[in-house]
């Protein structure tokens, strides 16, 4: 199997021109592509920004001429859960054409979108990158071929991947960029290349909330991270 991870900018896709306008991002939960009447149905977290954030861009989504139907299932502070139904895009409908297949959950924020594609062949895979370059803008960040062992090792642990996910998706906006950003800026090193008072400088807060936010967004990772090794195969 080829894999192929891309940063993709359809010009018809709702979520895309939504995260465009407003400081939110979608995540797919579940999707499922209906044949017959080519459309998709998904069900979505949406984190806002703000409430004020998330508020508006529920409403720019909804009336959006591209969403067929767009209900809320929950909401609590600047994060919700919704259900959409759009028609087929350009994109997803040259993936279908020449038989690929979406491998991971999609993620939709400022104005792009994450995709994770599966191909059977490398010519395959080729003639589909071409094809959409007609009517797309996207970024191929990754490009694999999984074999035979790969692919079981994958199957057999997909329930700790799924924990990992949850741990992920269960970070706030601020505890992602702040874990991020330290990260990048080296604070985990020995020694260390970032302080806690460079993090605050960079998020113009005080350095105890730089460490609430780590604290915090560590106990979620660390969580799901124990919960995904006692499943591991």
């Amino acid at each position: 199997m080829i894999d192929v991870a891309m940063d993709m900018e359809q010009y018809d896709c709702p979520f895309i021109d939504t995260t465009d306008d407003y400081e939110v991002s979608f995540t797919a939960i579940h999707w499922q592509f209906d044949g017959v009447s080519e459309q998709l149905e998904t069900r979505l977290a949406v984190d806002g920004e703000s409430r004020t954030e998330l508020e508006q861009g529920l409403t720019a989504l909804q009336n959006h001429d591209n969403m067929r139907e767009c209900s809320l299932f929950s909401k609590r502070d600047d994060d919700a859960v919704i259900r959409t139904v759009i028609d087929q895009t350009d994109a997803m409908q040259v993936i279908r054409d020449h038989g690929g297949y979406i491998t991971g959950p999609f993620h939709i924020e400022d104005g792009s979108e994450r995709w994770e594609v599966g191909f059977d062949e490398e010519r395959v895979a080729d003639d589909t990158l071409s094809d959409l370059e007609r009517n797309n803008e996207f970024t191929v960040e990754s490009r694999e071929s999984l074999g035979s062992e790969e692919l079981f090792d994958l199957l057999e642990n997909a329930e700790p991947a799924l924990a990992l996910l949850e741990g992920c998706r269960d970070l706030s906006s601020v505890e992602r960029d702040t874990l991020t950003t330290a990260a990048e800026q080296g604070y985990f090193e020995d020694p260390r290349g970032a302080t806690l008072q460079s993090l605050a400088d960079e998020f113009d807060v005080s350095d105890t909330a730089v460490s609430k936010n780590l604290r915090r967004g560590e106990r979620k990772l660390l969580r799901q991270f124990v919960a995904a090794i006692e499943q591991l195969e």
